[in-house]
């Protein structure tokens, strides 16, 4: 396996990956090469000077983990030269590039995966089950949350934003669970506390669903801790709370709660993907086009918080 990027989520890969039987990390590339070094060096990798290096290095395939604003040009290398991608969300700062590339693993009939790890909760498929059949009414999200440590975040040119580089989690589990989103009215407000933040420290949002329900979303990253990450789902007579750590249901049979450890779902998206690429099995959730329906509806959010008007989606 080849790296791009060498940040915290590509160590995370690295450490699942070298734990999978018969997969090894073997080329590492990344802007800053002391941290390629500090990632290579414990599994034996080589650090490789750019992508076509990780390329030619005879990979199996590639893993682009890098910050929001410099996605585009290493996928459209790995797809080109006919690789298996995973990419890391979010996917672009914009729409263009994400379906330059959408286009581009269409044509070429590659195989892709997109890091939203979520969709491989146990409890995430316990509240689809739950859901089956019913109408959903009502769809509370939420990711109320910290500035992460890294100078480029607090930068909307840089990270997109608390909605698109954190938020995306929560709207990519509403589409799973709820469907399609057809219209948003959002705004915001502030900017966090941290150094040059030009992104917005709060924001609200109102989503209109295809299949007629509505729903809210809220995001802040001016705390100093994670509060909470998670949906709320409401249909005639049940009541959902489902996140990384656990899904709660109350019916008419009573309130009862099940507990998740989010690392089994960091386990299994890396663990789908190996047997995708091997052609053992076909449990990739989250290919890159569906990941890019998420990031388009992420951005028409942001769009709203920033224009102050109500953006219809693709999917109206």
């Amino acid at each position: 396996m080849g790296l791009v990027g060498a940040g915290g989520v590509a160590q995370r890969h690295a450490r699942v990956l070298s734990s999978l039987p018969d997969v090894q990390v073997t080329a590492v590339t990344d802007v800053v090469a002391e941290a390629a070094t500090a990632l290579a060096d414990p599994y034996g990798a080589r650090v490789l000077p750019d992508v076509a290096a990780v390329i030619d290095s005879g990979v199996d395939a590639v893993y682009v983990c890098v910050p929001p604003f410099a996605h585009g040009p290493a996928e459209r290398a790995v797809v080109e030269a006919g690789l298996p991608l995973f990419v890391e969300k979010p996917i672009s700062l914009d729409i263009s590039t994400a379906q330059e590339i959408t286009d581009l693993v269409a044509e070429r009939k590659i195989l892709t995966a997109v890091g939203h790890h979520w969709r491989y909760l146990a409890v995430v498929e316990q509240a689809r089950d739950l859901l089956a059949g019913r109408d959903i009414r009502l769809v509370s999200g939420a990711w109320l949350d910290k500035v992460p440590p890294v100078a480029w975040w607090p930068l909307l040119g840089k990270s997109g934003g608390p909605i698109v580089e954190q938020a995306a989690h929560v709207l990519d589990l509403a589409r799973h669970l709820v469907g399609e989103v057809t219209e948003v009215t959002a705004a915001g407000n502030g900017t966090p506390p941290a150094e040059g933040a030009d992104i917005d420290g709060a924001t609200a949002a109102v989503l209109r669903f295809a299949g007629g329900a509505v729903g809210t979303l809220s995001a802040t990253c001016v705390l100093g801790w994670k509060e909470r990450a998670g949906l709320e789902i409401y249909a005639d007579g049940l009541a959902l709370h489902v996140s990384e750590t656990g899904l709660t249901v109350r019916d008419a049979d009573g309130t009862r709660t099940v507990d998740s450890d989010p690392e089994t779902a960091r386990v299994a998206v890396d663990r789908a993907f190996i047997a995708a690429v091997r052609g053992e099995a076909d449990d990739v959730r989250v290919p890159y086009p569906e990941a890019q329906r998420t990031h388009a509806l992420a951005l028409a959010v942001a769009e709203s918080a920033a224009t102050g008007k109500t953006v219809v989606t693709a999917h109206a």
